[in-house]
């Protein structure tokens, strides 16, 4: 399992996008298993999808999704309530949705593993204060 930011998502779902072979490459050396998002993340790429390939982009992604490639995590209230904290205290960056979403499942799930292009995510530490371990 992999946590995936939104980027990534976007490359991979897109040719036309910068980081698409960068992406592509580094997906290869990830552990086997899902990579898994938050319905931020997935609708925030969705959003660019659109723009920038309409929807044969957006139906790669899809694709990805309904393969079980990727797997999108279901939030509970404390998860929430916890992402509204994390967007107070990064303010000052600021944090987006998505990112205090990866980094809430980070923590739910015991994985410091993210798949992100985010420079942010140097910067953002989990509950017990460690940092998460950036792929590409």
């Amino acid at each position: 399992m992999t946590l995936t930011d939104a980027g990534p998502l976007i490359a991979l779902a897109s040719r036309r996008d910068a980081d698409h072979a960068r992406c592509v490459e580094a997906a290869r050396s990830l552990p086997s298993g899902p990579l898994v998002s938050t319905w931020p993340c997935f609708t925030e790429a969705m959003h660019v999808l659109l723009r920038v390939g309409g929807h044969p982009a957006q139906a790669a992604l899809w694709t990805l999704l309904v393969a079980g490639r990727l797997q999108l995590h279901d939030f509970s209230t404390n998860e929430v309530d916890r992402m509204a904290g994390l967007m107070e205290k990064y303010r000052d960056r600021p944090m987006d949705l998505g990112d205090a979403s990866i980094v809430v499942v980070a923590d739910t799930l015991g994985t410091k593993l993210v798949f992100t292009l985010d420079q942010d995510f140097q910067i953002y530490r989990l509950d017990d204060g460690s940092a998460l371990k950036i792929v590409p």
